[in-house]
């Protein structure tokens, strides 16, 4: 007893510092302490390895020696006694002991345990030999050691009818087959001994029987095992005895046999087919004539035509709907599963990847019966892992469960096409036409049991395997609650010859396909491109029209024909274009909004139609585009300076060594000021391409909206990792890309015009100011006798004057105390669109060969003061020409001033032909951006997103469509800069080095 101050408390102390100090010392004992100089390595070693007088040992996992007398067993894992030595003490473990037996009793029992005397002999192993139709008999009935073994014959006899079993332990019952046809236990001639049974050789069965497998795919044929050992038998058992599992296990080598048939030899199938017919009495199973009693349904028979007929003939009688209160997106599939000898094993449903060869996990698995969603799955799988997985093949007669009105539970046949099913040696399976397919009903994954040559234990010479499993799916025409045909499976096998199959592996693949007649829609779409495209001949017409009246040449020449046909591309690029889009919105808004399901996405062949519609729309786009391009940088325009001198000036005379009176120089700053606006508008446009860019990629990536190309029934943007991933749809791809692009990008022309123009920058109207502002006006020719007009005479009669002075006239031009800016007095209108008439062309053009006669000012600089001096002056008659031109000077060249009729505004061409004098149009719409990417932003959008689109197209990739559209964009953008600046500066003098 403790006692003190401490009392209890001291006692629990004491008490749980000595249990721990215990339980330390108890872990130190069973769990000794880690040195750190130990390794965690050992050799590795297999069983087979270990010698002759070693065992693997499953614990060390390491060769132990056997004990005296003793030999490693047949496993390797543990030992036995040798021959002449009985067991003493066996538990399991490691202590093993073995006793030699006396000389009179040498033999061992067969449980090793006892020695026994054998007068019959001795086996390699030391135990009794018996005979041949003997069994060995060591013990009483009740278990009582002999001290001498018997071998007892068998009685076979009519009473008993035995015979040793394969171990020779027991007399069993013989083989009825044996009793049957000679009344005893043995099967001597005549009769015939085929797999292990018996039978006469009276019967009208055909007796040469092929025990040969067929390899087409490596071009060989030779005698399997597992045929030569049991196809006759079967055959025989079902036909003679109408043997369940033997009609089942011949059913099974025909399709071992790919289900080809050969009228010329007696094959598994052609014996199949033998039994078949000549059993028509029998009733047919199901009321299906293709379905014999006693016999597996292989066969829908093989008149032409059947195929098309058993597949788009009768509609499952089930409905299926991706929303709703009866909603029905399952495709639930079960498989009636034989093995090879013909035993039934169970009923079972696909799911759980049954058919599905590559890994995965179960939900992706699944998937592939979620009823829309189109499912592919492709992996290579070791050989060897397959001939650990498939020892034995697994047969499968694949049904689809559904339920009817009144709720009652069925199945429907689901058929097979089996592509390397050959009929009389032809492949007719792998024939375009359905009518002359043969379809089938069972089918196998892997089979490594038929290329076993010799021995039924040995590895497989060959092995066959399903590398292509696809399931269709076939909508009803014109059907609104989702009815179906009956699916189809499509199955195609690849031999492969095992050499060396921890080298080797095989790439499979399993799909489902969802069909529906697409023959509707490509009428409609050939009606709309019809309609359409003759609209755009009718435009193409008026254009070109419009165009041969602005150049002034009523001749239809070569060059009218392919002004035409460009203008026809581009007007039928906008035809495909439109057809496009209308076609993708269809599919992404019908497909994925639907409930009751009556359209299905078309399958990657059948959007070859509408992809090739878009390289089409690109193709004719990107030569419109160019066109444009093309002119837009060929166009003549001249800056006409109304600025004149104020004054004169002293100004020395070289040679002379004197002074005279001279006009004090106008600047040109103001002109190079103007050229460079210019210069810098040209590629402005009402949308910012960047951002255009970014936001789709935004919206596509990162929002998720190319979730709704896949082609599964979902309409969600996102998609859980674990879940399966259904393969893009093309269409629904372009579907997705074009809207977002268009809304987008309208988007971006509504604040541009709207708000940003109004209320931040107007560059158009505000270049359209700065000519004024610089006095300075635009004479712009797009064609020979067509053009613009931007009138910008100062209405302070000067601009190059001092900073008080311009801001005196800005504030009299806002307080209204001076004229309008307008070419007409008492207007505002400084814009215009120009008809001019042919004698003006030409006295224009008398001027401009003059001014550009050396190619340029590059040219003209380098040349001699002469020729220079000569430029300058050229410059200066086009500049007085143009603006007494515009003053009405020149009454023979005159002009006049009227409105565009609607009409012309509609048609985008002018009635009135420019003959004696030239027509000036208001134009309050500043359509002189015709000649900039402004006034042509429906183009440029357009053109960017078939080159967006082509290139998703081709590469299925967002991000690098997006990276090479704005590539295009700013090598355009360079190229229109760079040869735009070089046009501006030989049409208008203007020194190239002061455009920036």
């Amino acid at each position: 007893m403790v006692t003190g101050s401490g009392g209890p408390g001291v006692a629990m102390a004491a008490w749980s510092v000595s249990s721990a100090a215990a339980a330390h010392v108890f872990l130190l004992l069973v769990f000794p302490r880690v040195s750190h100089a130990q390794t965690f390595s050992f050799p590795f070693l297999q069983p087979e390895s270990c010698g002759h007088n070693q065992y693997f040992d499953i614990s060390a996992l390491s060769c132990v020696p056997c004990g005296a007398n003793q030999r490693r067993d047949a496993r390797g894992t543990s030992c036995m006694c040798l021959p002449g030595f009985q067991m003493i003490s066996n538990n399991g473990g490691p202590d093993f002991i073995c006793k030699k037996c006396p000389e009179n009793m040498k033999g061992i029992t067969e449980d090793g345990w006892n020695c026994i005397s054998c007068p019959g002999g001795l086996t390699a192993e030391g135990k009794c030999h018996c005979p041949t139709g003997h069994i060995l008999v060591e013990r009483a009935v009740n278990g009582t050691l002999l001290s001498q073994a018997t071998c007892k014959l068998c009685d076979e006899n009519e009473n008993s009818f035995t015979v040793a079993n394969a171990l020779g332990n027991r007399c069993v019952r013989c083989e009825p087959t044996f009793i049957n046809i000679s009344r005893s236990c043995t099967c001597s001639a005549p009769n015939i001994l085929t797999g292990g049974l018996c039978f006469s050789n009276t019967g009208n069965f055909p007796s040469r029987v092929i025990s040969s497998a067929r390899y087409g795919d490596l071009g060989m044929s030779f005698t399997s095992e597992w045929f030569a050992k049991y196809l006759q038998s079967s055959a025989v058992a079902c036909w003679v005895y109408a043997n369940l599992t033997s009609c089942q296990a011949l059913g099974n080598m025909c399709v071992m046999n790919m289900n080809s048939y050969d009228s010329t030899t007696f094959d598994a199938c052609r014996l199949f087919q033998f039994i078949f017919e000549n059993t028509a009495g029998l009733r047919t199973v199901h009321s299906i004539s293709f379905w014999r009693q006693n016999l597996p349904w292989l066969f829908y028979g093989d008149q032409l035509g059947l195929a098309p007929q058993v597949l788009s003939t009768t509609p499952l009688p089930t409905n299926f709907s991706f929303k709703g209160e009866n909603q029905n997106r399952k495709l639930k599939f079960v498989a009636a599963s034989y093995d090879v000898r013909g035993n039934f094993l169970k009923w079972q449903t696909l799911e759980g990847g049954i058919l599905q060869l590559c890994p995965d996990t179960e939900t992706r698995l699944n998937a592939a019966y979620s009823f829309g969603t189109t499912y592919q799955q492709n992996c290579e799988i070791p050989l060897s892992k397959i001939l650990t997985d498939f020892p034995s093949p697994i047969f499968y007669d694949v049904y689809l469960e559904y339920t009817d009105e009144n709720q009652h539970q069925y199945i429907w046949a689901v058929p097979v096409l089996n592509l390397n099913l050959q009929y009389n040696k032809i492949l007719v399976n792998q024939d375009s036409s359905s009518s002359k397919w043969l379809l089938t009903r069972r089918i196998f994954l892997v089979d490594a049991l038929s290329g076993r040559e010799n021995d039924l234990g040995s590895q497989p010479r060959l092995i066959r395997i399903a590398t292509q499993i696809s399931l269709s799916i076939h909508l009803v025409p014109n059907t609104k609650n989702g009815n179906i045909y009956p699916p189809l499976i499509t199955i195609a096998y690849s031999d492969i010859d095992t050499t060396d199959p921890s080298s080797q592996s095989v790439k499979v693949s399993f799909s489902v396909k969802y069909e529906m007649n697409q023959g509707e829609a490509q009428v409609q779409t050939d009606i709309a491109l019809g309609v359409l495209g003759g609209l755009a001949v009718l435009s193409s017409l008026l254009k070109t029209a419009g165009w041969k009246r602005r150049i002034g040449s009523p001749m239809i020449d070569l060059q009218t024909v392919m002004k035409f046909l460009v203008y026809y591309a581009g007007d039928l690029a906008n035809v495909f274009f439109i057809i496009t889009v209308g076609t993708g919105l269809y599919w992404l808004i019908f497909f994925k909004a639907q409930k009751s399901i009556s359209v299905l996405l078309p399958v990657p062949t059948q959007e070859e139609r509408l992809v090739t519609y878009v390289g089409c729309a690109f193709a004719l786009k990107a030569l419109q585009f160019l066109h444009k391009f093309i002119s837009q940088i060929t166009i003549d325009i001249f800056f006409i300076d109304w600025e004149r001198p104020k004054g004169k000036v002293l100004k020395a005379v070289e040679g002379e060594g004197g002074v005279r009176s001279a006009t004090v120089p106008v600047s040109i700053w103001r002109t190079y000021f103007v050229a460079n606006e210019w210069n810098e508008i040209q590629t402005v446009r009402k949308i910012n391409p960047l951002f255009q860019i970014l936001t789709v990629l935004f919206f596509l990536e990162v929002v998720g909206f190319k979730n709704l190309a896949l082609m599964d029934s979902s309409s969600s943007l996102s998609r859980s990792p674990p879940s399966y991933i259904a393969p893009y749809s093309r269409i629904l791809r372009y579907a997705v890309s074009t809207v977002l692009w268009l809304v987008i990008g309208i988007i971006q022309i509504m604040f541009f015009v709207v708000f940003y123009e109004r209320f931040i920058e107007d560059k158009i109207r505000q270049f359209v100011d700065l000519c004024c502002m610089s006095n300075i006006s635009v004479f712009l020719l797009s064609h020979r006798c067509f053009g613009y007009y931007i009138h910008g005479r100062s209405v302070h009669g000067h601009a190059d004057t001092n900073m008080e002075e311009m801001n005196m006239n800005l504030k009299r031009e806002a307080e209204n105390l001076c004229s309008q800016r307008g070419l007409v007095p008492n207007t505002d209108g400084q814009t215009f669109q120009i008809a001019i008439s042919s004698q003006m062309r030409q006295h224009y053009d008398r001027i401009h060969e003059t001014l550009t006669r050396k190619n340029g000012p590059a040219r003209l600089l380098s040349s001699s003061a002469s020729t220079f001096e000569q430029s300058i002056k050229a410059y200066h008659t086009m500049n007085k020409f143009l603006g007494s031109f515009i003053d009405h000077v020149h009454k023979e060249m005159d002009y006049f001033i009227k409105d565009k009729l609607l009409l012309e505004r509609i048609l985008g061409m002018e009635f009135m032909e420019p003959m004696e004098k030239s027509i000036f149009y208001n134009d309050e719409g500043y359509s002189f951006s015709s000649v900039l990417y402004y006034g042509n932003e429906a183009t440029l959008l357009i053109f960017d997103l078939l080159f967006f689109c082509v290139v998703d197209l081709a590469c299925q990739n967002f991000v690098l469509a997006a990276f090479l559209t704005y590539l295009q964009q700013e090598i355009f953008r360079f190229i229109r800069n760079t040869v735009g600046q070089k046009n501006l500066a030989s049409k208008t003098l203007v020194d190239q080095r002061f455009l920036i």
